[in-house]
């Protein structure tokens, strides 16, 4: 039988590579859609992000994060919410088809009625791969998931190019997100070897929706927290300042992603299996924070430090004002990956209060100071959103002491070696490469001068994560990595 340290470190594995793999897909696609298409284009697409992941988030309805917590989940339980989600999600998807032009009278671009009703269809068949995916995420098949995700990732990305290509401009766009959504429903049931009944017993709904519902109105305030800088921009601004920005955040999320969708695949559910035994979920969310950190700080910061010279080779200086808000995005995305890791935590404990109260207060704060700084430009909007994502980092962590008393003496312990190496290496590079003067050289530079010794150093001082990550990838030298 597979342990769950095996099943663990399975998972982290698979969420590597799968999330590798996404990220060198995504970045092909981008560079082909970005070097094609203009600001405006994207811009366009932006200014409706909001509302195709609000419609989304309801019509999910924070029933797989529920099916997650229940102790015994049933077929009856997966099939209650098939037909609850579809049912919410046609209901929503009615209501935005009417009110599509309002929409488009809001930003005063009247193209967007139709576009709007076209992606938000996304959300409607998404709805139909909610119990399906809720049965792959509780059961932590996390390789499953990797395959159906790139497959989808892999088609959608060609269909997008090839409009874009042929002059669609931003259907090509939204034709992508609409032919993920739905690869992604169809290779769920085939993964999940699940489908539903038309026997509905609707009373798992009842059960299920004092937890769920929390953890929906944290989702819609999450999605609000991330695409408000969007609507404000939309609103006061034009389609190429969305653009400009909504690049910059493409680039950043799918960085601070990649270790994010490892911890989401797996944090979860190993914390709920081990919720009962309180020093053992410390020590394996210890162990997790440890492993994030060692990734997500060279990673996030190596890239603020590259950011002008990966946007100019990859998508060609028309994107340059992307770069200054990159740089300060990824800032705040090296620590994103550590808030997940909290927040996973806090629902694991069945707290779903907690962390819906925790979001929505910080969704007003960065909505306030969102609409105030928007009369200085975007990137005084950029920056505060960025020191206040860090600093509530501090809010996470004094709510995780309540659950497994984790000291604010141990966080720093366990997070600052990985931090405070970064920053030394990154500075450093910045110094040694600033006068070269051919970027691809200038570029690889950096990220060898970054790389090599952050690997070396911790490599001689005996980091036991990156021998334990080493270990686990070259099985014949394998150690026991329990936490």
């Amino acid at each position: 039988m597979t342990t769950l340290k095996e099943k663990t470190a399975k998972g982290l594995l698979w969420g590597g590579v799968s999330n590798g793999i996404l990220q060198l897909l995504n970045a092909a696609i981008g560079i082909f859609l970005a070097r094609k298409l203009s600001q405006d284009d994207y811009g366009m697409v932006g200014m409706l992000a909001i509302f195709t992941a609000l419609g989304t988030s309801l019509q999910e309805g924070g029933f797989i994060g529920a099916l997650n917590k229940r102790k015994n989940a049933t077929y009856n339980d997966f099939n209650a919410v098939f037909w609850t989600s579809v049912g919410i999600s046609v209901t929503i998807y009615t209501i935005l088809f009417f009110c599509a032009p309002l929409i488009a009278r809001f930003y005063g671009v009247k193209e967007l009625t139709p576009l709007a009703r076209y992606i938000f269809l996304s959300f409607v068949i998404s709805s139909f791969s909610t119990a399906p995916r809720a049965y792959l995420f509780r059961n932590m098949m996390v390789r499953e998931t990797s395959i159906m995700t790139i497959i989808s990732l892999a088609v959608s990305g060609v269909v997008a190019i090839w409009m874009a290509y042929q002059g669609m401009a931003y259907w090509g766009i939204a034709t992508q997100t609409v032919v993920y959504i739905t690869l992604i429903a169809a290779q769920s049931f085939y993964f999940a070897k699940w489908k539903p009944s038309l026997h509905v017993d609707f009373t798992p709904i009842r059960e299920m929706i004092g937890f769920s519902s929390r953890l929906i109105l944290t989702n819609v305030f999450n999605i609000i927290n991330q695409n408000v800088f969007s609507v404000i921009l939309g609103k006061m601004y034009t389609p190429k300042v969305v653009g400009d920005y909504t690049q910059a955040n493409k680039w950043t999320t799918m960085g601070s992603s990649l270790i994010s969708n490892m911890v989401y695949g797996i944090a979860q559910p190993v914390f709920t299996k081990v919720e009962e035994d309180r020093d053992r979920q410390k020590a394996v969310f210890r162990k997790l924070l440890r492993f994030t950190a060692f990734i997500c700080f060279p990673l996030m910061l190596g890239l603020a430090l590259t950011a002008r010279e990966f946007i100019v080779i990859l998508i060609t200086e028309k994107w340059m004002a992307s770069a200054g808000l990159m740089q300060v995005l990824c800032v705040a995305g090296a620590f994103l990956p550590i808030t997940t890791l909290f927040s996973n935590l806090i629902i694991s404990r069945g707290h779903s209060s907690t962390y819906m109260w925790c979001t929505i207060t910080l969704c007003l704060i960065q909505t306030v100071i969102a609409i105030v700084m928007a009369h200085w430009g975007i990137y005084a909007m950029v920056v505060a959103w960025t020191i206040v994502n860090i600093a509530w980092t501090g809010v996470w962590l004094k709510l995780s002491q309540r659950e497994i008393a984790l000291h604010a003496s141990e966080f720093v312990k366990d997070i600052s070696p990985y931090f405070i190496l970064s920053v030394v290496l990154c500075c450093f590079a910045h110094l040694c490469t600033d006068g070269i003067g051919n970027i691809y050289l200038r570029f690889g530079a950096k990220i060898v001068a970054v790389a090599l010794p952050y690997i070396g150093i911790l490599w001689i001082l005996g980091s036991t994560i990156l021998k334990e990550s080493v270990n686990y990838i070259l099985p014949h030298h394998n150690t026991d990595t329990s936490p």
